[in-house]
């Protein structure tokens, strides 16, 4: 029975040791060519109320509950969401706007877990298209480097930002 004990508890120490050797940090980012000009696809992004069009958690949950306040658009505006368990509780607020180029938001998550982390949108000019590049990135605690030894969150968040730059291309190329 000793023998179990303590070679449970070494498993659980190890373990322990292991997750906090994982990075501190998270950077994840998908990129896509869109066939419009930057103030385009820049408008899109920099109101919130233009999210609803191209989204892919609008899909996930179609009774997903918004509320905007602060600045129409641009730098003070904020965004609260509240659906269901696969889309949670949040708030996003721009902090950043460089007309045409990048647009970076503080975004937190309230449920289904807290987290706090930065997501930057980046348009560089590519000829007659526009390159949008979608980032998202933070810190990551224990329990972030946890769950990640179990789950991709690059495949898990990664996909959803590919649906949304597809919509956004779609949407902006109409």
């Amino acid at each position: 029975m000793l023998t179990t004990l303590v070679i449970a508890t070494l498993l659980i120490v190890g373990f322990s040791v292991f997750i906090s050797t994982r990075p501190d940090s998270f950077r994840l980012e998908r990129s896509i060519s869109i066939n419009a000009a930057p103030e385009k696809v820049f408008a899109l992004i920099n109101d919130f109320r233009e999210w609803s069009k191209w989204s892919p958690w609008d899909k996930i949950d179609p009774e997903i509950k918004r509320s905007f306040s602060g600045a129409a658009s641009g730098v003070g505006t904020v965004y609260e969401w509240t659906g269901n368990n696969k889309v949670g509780m949040g708030r996003m607020e721009i902090t950043g706007a460089a007309p045409n180029t990048t647009i970076t938001i503080k975004l937190d998550f309230l449920k289904p877990f807290e987290a706090h982390n930065t997501a930057e949108f980046m348009l560089a000019p590519e000829g007659n298209a526009t390159r949008v590049t979608w980032a998202m990135f933070g810190p990551n605690n224990f329990m972030s480097k946890l769950m990640q030894t179990f789950l991709s969150m690059d495949k898990m968040v990664g996909g959803q930002f590919e649906t949304g730059l597809a919509n956004m291309k779609a949407r902006a190329e109409k």
